[in-house]
């Protein structure tokens, strides 16, 4: 009796363990499987990262041959030198124009932050019947291109003696990223609850108090990523550069223009020109990317 249990139960435990082998064969194609997806999504953000950062990477070099070996040596492997970067510096000073830069791009985002905040806040805690109108009329003002309403800010910028002026560029610029940073705002203050406001009112916070001390706050990182942006977009806007201004106020978008001349492009001069004028936005981005990131993703994950 007692030998037949035992039998008994020398059997099951070999069934059992038998069971239990096709259930870890049948685990190790899908660990194999994801591991495979993984991978390949790797290397394919690699090769897109690449495919991007190139056209970088080669106007860096190009930056640093002659004008000769810019045109007709494209290898990887040659001798570099500083040449196109003295003939830049001794043609316009570098500095002029990156101070208009970082005078234009932060001083329009600042701006535009003011007049965003409050705008923002009324249209997600104080909507009205027009507020949805209102928020897709901004949007659509992007779809216009800059060269549609050239003429008429030309001519008024004109009048009223803005042109060439970092002022006016900061109007333009301040313009041109309001509706982006607007519905950035919009969307961070709407995932706020309402409960943490409504406390403030209920203990005698006044409007400006209830957006100062507790929606600013509880929204910083959302400010200052779509500030970021702002600052970013600025600094690369070409098109109104280039119309508004001369010389007094051009930024290094402008900077790099001026070595397209009728005679044909200095290639070498123009990308030691152009890394110098990226520089600078490029250190800027890699330094405030967690900054970017954590505000861009605000709200997402409640």
């Amino acid at each position: 009796m007692t030998t037949t249990t035992k039998h008994d139960r020398l059997e099951a435990s070999s069934r059992g363990g038998d069971q239990s082998v096709p259930a870890r064969s049948a685990t190790r194609p899908f660990l194999a499987s994801a591991h495979t997806r993984k991978l390949g999504l790797t290397v394919l953000g690699w090769t897109v990262a690449l495919l991007i950062f190139f056209p970088i990477f080669w106007m860096v070099l190009t930056g640093f041959k002659t004008e000769s070996a810019a045109i007709a040596d494209p290898s990887l492997i040659f001798s570099p030198t500083l040449e196109s970067y003295q003939a830049v510096q001794e043609r316009a000073g570098y500095a002029r124009f990156a101070l208009n830069s970082v005078a234009v791009a932060f001083g329009s985002t600042l701006l535009a932050l003011l007049i965003a905040i409050p705008s923002a806040y009324s249209m997600a805690f104080l909507p009205t019947r027009r507020t949805k109108g209102t928020l897709l009329w901004m949007l659509s003002t992007k779809m216009l291109p800059p060269v549609g309403v050239l003429v008429p800010i030309y001519l008024i910028f004109r009048d009223v003696g803005l042109l060439d002026t970092r002022t006016g560029l900061i109007i333009i610029y301040t313009l041109m990223n309001l509706p982006i940073v607007v519905w950035m705002l919009y969307t961070f203050f709407k995932d706020m609850p309402k409960d943490i406001l409504e406390a403030g009112r209920m203990d005698g916070a006044t409007t400006f108090q209830e957006v100062f001390f507790l929606l600013l706050p509880l929204t910083l990182p959302g400010i200052a990523s779509t500030g970021l942006l702002s600052v970013i977009l600025s600094w690369n806007e070409a098109f109104w550069s280039l119309n508004l201004t001369s010389s007094k106020a051009a930024p290094l978008t402008a900077y790099i223009a001026s070595f397209s001349s009728p005679e044909g492009l200095f290639w070498a001069k123009l990308s030691a020109a152009s890394t110098m004028a990226i520089a600078p936005i490029l250190v800027f981005g890699w330094l405030t990317q967690k900054q970017m990131v954590r505000g861009l993703t605000f709200g997402a994950v409640k």
